[in-house]
């Protein structure tokens, strides 16, 4: 699978192109539901594309507004259900201190990331550091407790906003 951070740097500037971000989310998605046998409804596939087309993340009732101005009228059960089976399957992460979801960069693995938040633009990045979720495992098992999910969430600047 892709992974829409391959270029050089894990923030984009304000000028990056996210259609190349939603293409690819797509593809991997159709790509893993096809590997599982699971069907990535219109509704599903329009909230995984609403959520990739930043690199922000966004809450449940934000993308339920984007879905009301674009003339549906889901209830919020509709993409909470869409969330769901986006996290189920790998597509999607969810911030926690946010209360928010942003795309997974690793289509396919749920459970585990690390991610930075920039407190001034509300950009995020994913790691994807297999050091700190080894480090994660290790002490966990040295503690008799086997995780299932783990997210490390980092609060601070991203490099265009301290640079500003």
């Amino acid at each position: 699978m892709i992974s829409v951070h391959d270029q050089s740097g894990r923030f984009f500037s304000e000028e990056h192109d996210h259609r190349h971000c939603v293409a690819t989310a797509l593809e991997d998605a159709q790509a893993v539901c096809r590997e599982r046998g699971a069907r990535l409804t219109p509704v599903r596939q329009r909230v995984l594309e609403i959520i990739w087309q930043s690199h922000r993340p966004l809450g449940a009732y934000a993308i339920l507004e984007v879905l009301s101005g674009e003339g549906h009228s889901p209830a919020p059960p509709t993409v909470y259900r869409a969330l769901e089976f986006l996290l189920m399957h790998g597509l999607v992460h969810r911030l926690s201190s946010l209360n928010a979801f942003i795309g997974c960069t690793r289509p396919g693995h749920p459970g585990a990331g690390q991610f930075l938040l920039c407190t001034s633009c509300g950009t995020a990045a994913e790691l994807n550091d297999t050091g700190i979720e080894h480090a994660i495992e290790r002490s966990a098992e040295a503690e008799g407790f086997t995780s299932q999910v783990h997210t490390v969430e980092i609060s601070g600047l991203c490099p265009h906003c301290r640079a500003a």
